[in-house]
């Protein structure tokens, strides 16, 4: 999965944890959030070292 599919992912757990007060999902959710924030970022920097081996 992406990042940004990820962060959706755990947005929804979270808020289904929230709501059934599922401790550990709510924390799962937490956790693919915080994966997806690190895909995001890591994507990022392997595109500016791509962009930079190029020029």
């Amino acid at each position: 999965m992406g990042g940004k599919s990820d962060i959706a992912k755990g947005r929804i757990k979270e808020a289904a944890g929230a709501l059934s007060g599922n401790d550990k999902l709510r924390n799962e959710g937490k956790m693919d959030q915080a994966v997806g924030q690190v895909k995001q970022a890591a994507n990022k920097v392997v595109d500016k070292i791509v962009k930079q081996m190029r020029d």
